[in-house]
């Protein structure tokens, strides 16, 4: 069994890439969030390996998705996925423990660096 990401984007094109870009490696999409509410109920459903997180959605924010989700599981995995590069952006991510941030638009490699990054030692 492969890694098992979730994806949090309201943008279904994005979470497709992402699920393209994913699909011949030890990656694999097991859900999608449109929003902060969703990733959260998701999360704790799933407790997947990785999640990549939007910054800008309806609702909560990125970030405050993040807080929330790394406020309950320590151990959560987050990288943020946004075109979004602001230096406060960074900031407030790297305050919340997140420190790998993919930029929009971006490639195969990106993701996979990141999350092979975030998942070291976590067995497929």
């Amino acid at each position: 069994m492969g890694k098992r990401v979730l994806v949090v984007d309201d943008s279904v094109f994005v979470c497709e890439e992402i699920k393209y870009l994913l699909a011949d490696t030890e990656y694999e999409v097991v859900g999608h969030a449109k929003n902060g509410a969703e990733a959260y109920k998701m999360y704790e459903k799933l407790r997947p390996d990785v999640v990549t997180m939007d910054i800008l959605m309806p609702g909560l924010t990125g970030l405050e998705t993040s807080e929330l989700i790394l406020g309950k599981w320590k151990d959560a995995k987050i990288a943020i996925v946004s075109s979004l590069a602001y230096d406060e952006t960074l900031e407030e991510a790297a305050a919340l423990g997140i420190h790998h941030f993919i930029y929009k638009p971006f490639e195969k490699e990106d993701i996979i660096e990141a999350l092979d990054s975030l998942t070291q030692g976590v067995d497929a």
